[in-house]
Order: C-alpha cells, then structure tokens, then sequence
C-alpha cells in the first residue's frame, strides 16, 4: 500500500507518545500557577478542552480503528489539557474551512496545526509557532531531465518540467507566481498530486514541507526533495484560539510550547508521527 492511499483512506495510526509529552513536575507546577484567565478557568470548570482537528499528516493523524488522534499537534494539545488544564482533552473531528468558524462559534477552544496569516488574524488569534511550514519540491532523482539536483528556483523555472501541485494550496500560489515558465498541472487533492509524481506524469511535486518528507521517505531509493533558500511561502504552523482569550492565558499555552521545544520534544512527535506514518503504509 502507498502512501497516498494511507492518505486518502485516513489510515493513519494514533502516535503514542505519552512519554515526550512528559515534562518536568517543577516546570508544569510554574506554568499551571499563572494567572489562567477567562478562556482557561471556563475550561477547567467544565473539565475538558476541546480540540478541533482536521487531519493533515503528520501534524494531525487520525486511527480509523479507533478513531483516536495522534501527530505532533494532536499530542501537544493533549499534553496541554492533560498536564497543565488538569481536564480531560477531547478531539472535535472537523475539516480545514471549518476551524476558523468553529472558533468563532465557541465549537472548540484550541484549533490543531493552523498557519498565522494576516487574513486569519482578523478573525482568531494564535499562539507562537510550534514549527515551521514552507513550500518544498519533491522529484525523481533518476529523472533524466535533472542531470543535476536543483539549486536555485530558476533550475525549475523551465518549461520542459511539469509540476503537479494541490490546485488553490499555498504551494499552488506559490509556484504560481514564482515560477511562470514551468508547466503547472493542477489537482483537486494532495493525493492526486502526490500519484502524479509518483507515476511520472508528472516531474515535480509541490506540497508543505512536512508532506513531502513523508513522500521521500516512504520512497527513500528514487524520490529526493529541494528546500529552496530562502524558504517559499514560509509560515508558522500554531494553534488557533478565540479572539478574546486574555493575553495572560495566551502566555500559559506559549510558555508550555516553548518548553515543549527546548526539551526537543516537538521535534520527536514529529520523527515518531512520519515513523507511523510510513509503518502503517507497508
């Protein structure tokens, strides 16, 4: 089975990762001491945060079996809830243009893996970035048409590559405007996108950068990627939150981010999360 049927068919196994998510007694004591506010004192007098999560691997995984949630941002919302709220965490199934909504109706309190852009700050707010998302080029390395690996974003700025990229995503406008001599073949979903490379119809897949490490690594022996320097259409990738909650809550959820970061913890979900990923897709 290929990755992109593990994809499309969202089986996709939970990440455990229970022990990463571990942080010092001392350390959660100082956090869950701070001036909680408003949007945290509601949630802990209800006894449960409410997460809402739309599957993007490997930020947000999803076991059909079970139907639990895993990926780095599923863990990190957990370990929140669990270790800092003190409530119970539950996951509100939901797909990527109802998550801004459903922070603004209050369906949830915390939206999983949302990029901060402008446009998206006038509706909710976020927390500080956990990672980092930008544009990367996934390709053959036996391509003959690439004698050399590419260096620059001029090496695919020709007309004899033909890039398949997920029609309206971020890397779609991205290449878009960056690259106007290439042939763009426009897909309606990241699968089909990712199947064009992979059947050679197309030479080039532009995707997110953490999508495209599960597509080198399930296919280490022929597929490389290209990180352009500068990064593309570089974004942060963050919780989403209500536009009202206090800055004093806000800086409960960065500092246990922050600390989720120097320990390497995140960086762990996330290895853990494309380690799952490609096991269940054997």
């Amino acid at each position: 089975m290929n990755i992109s049927s593990i994809v499309s068919r969202r089986s996709l196994v939970h990440v455990g990762v229970a022990a990463v998510m571990s942080v010092s007694a001392l350390s959660l004591q100082g956090i869950a001491h701070a001036d909680a506010g408003t949007t945290w004192q509601k949630v802990k007098s209800e006894g449960v945060l409410r997460c809402g999560a739309a599957v993007s691997p490997p930020y947000v995984i999803r076991d059909p079996k079970t139907q639990s949630f895993g990926g780095a941002f599923a863990d990190l919302c957990r370990g929140f809830g669990e270790n800092v709220l003190k409530v119970k965490v539950e996951f509100v199934d939901s797909t990527w243009p109802n998550l801004i909504a459903g922070l603004q109706s209050k369906k949830w309190d915390m939206a999983l893996s949302l990029s901060d852009t402008p446009e998206r700050e006038k509706a909710v707010s976020f927390s500080a970035p956990v990672t980092e998302s930008s544009v990367t080029f996934a390709y053959n390395k036996n391509n003959p048409k690439f004698k050399t690996a590419p260096q620059s974003m001029a090496d695919l700025n020709r007309p004899d590559l033909t890039l398949a990229v997920m029609a309206g995503s971020v890397a779609d406008k991205a290449i878009g405007d960056t690259l106007p001599k290439a042939n763009i073949m426009r897909l309606p979903g990241a699968d089909e996108a990712r199947l064009a490379l992979l059947s050679k119809r197309a030479d080039v897949l532009a995707d997110d950068i953490a999508t495209n490490m599960l597509v080198t690594a399930a296919h280490a022996d022929s597929v490389v990627a290209f990180k352009p320097q500068p990064p593309l259409a570089a974004l942060p990738a963050n919780f989403g939150v209500n536009k009202e909650i206090p800055a004093a809550d806000l800086d409960v959820l960065n500092r246990y981010i922050a600390e989720q970061k120097k320990s390497g913890s995140v960086d762990r979900m996330m290895k853990q999360a494309v380690q799952q990923t490609l096991e269940a897709a054997k």
